[in-house]
């Protein structure tokens, strides 16, 4: 059995468990608070099946504080069961609850990480293949970009542990220095876009004008 297929067969097993708790809930088996277990349970499960197959679902800001709140919830319950006398029923539930959200803490909380391709849009898929390529011939990329109010120098590399961005931005305010480092170029397209403006066009044509310059000197 390969990982896949063994985080295939998790995501169907929580998925089984969810359908069951359904179920008991229905019946009239379930407490005051089955209802929020299943609500959490069900979005977990989502991002659990996001998870095994590579997917984006929602938006990946809202995976890691879920497996905070799961992970909050199973220490509180912990305490609860510990120093409350329960129903035998609220028991089971709280316990059994407890027990498979360990593992949707850890994985979530890896499904969360925007460090990922699987975040990426068509988009930024494209954008990131065309920045590696000018980084596998180019040691380092420099663009600079200016809404007239406000200039943004941005210089880019790349190395076995992964992409470097060094931001500059400066306005009337004064000048704004920062270090970024990322995994992944479609991650790294994400950054550049968001918050400098800056796109592999902008590389493109500054690496374009260096060439030219490089030539001029020669001639």
């Amino acid at each position: 059995m390969n990982l896949d297929r063994a985080y295939r067969l998790l995501a169907a097993f929580y998925t089984v468990m969810l359908i069951i708790g359904v179920i008991a809930l229905l019946a009239g088996g379930g407490t005051l608070l089955s209802p929020v277990y299943l609500l959490v349970g069900a979005l977990a499960v989502i991002g659990l099946w996001g998870y095994t197959l590579k997917r984006r679902f929602m938006n990946p800001r809202m995976w890691r504080p879920l497996a905070g709140v799961l992970a909050v919830g199973i220490v509180l319950q912990l305490v609860v069961m510990l120093t409350t006398p329960l129903s035998s029923v609220l028991l089971t539930w709280m316990l059994t609850s407890s027990i498979f959200s360990v593992m949707l803490v850890i994985m979530l909380y890896h499904y969360g990480d925007r460090d990922q391709p699987l975040w990426a849009t068509e988009e930024e898929h494209t954008a990131a293949q065309q920045l590696d390529a000018l980084l596998t011939s180019n040691s380092s990329l420099t663009a600079v970009t200016s809404d007239g109010a406000r200039e943004n120098s941005v210089k880019v590399t790349k190395s076995n542990s992964g992409y470097q961005a060094s931001v500059t931005r400066r306005s009337q305010e004064g000048q704004e220095r920062f270090v970024e480092r990322f995994r992944y170029p479609e991650t790294l397209v994400f950054f550049l876009e968001k918050f400098t403006s800056v796109t592999v066009n902008d590389f493109k044509r500054s690496n374009a004008l260096d060439d030219r310059g490089s030539l001029t000197a020669e001639a």
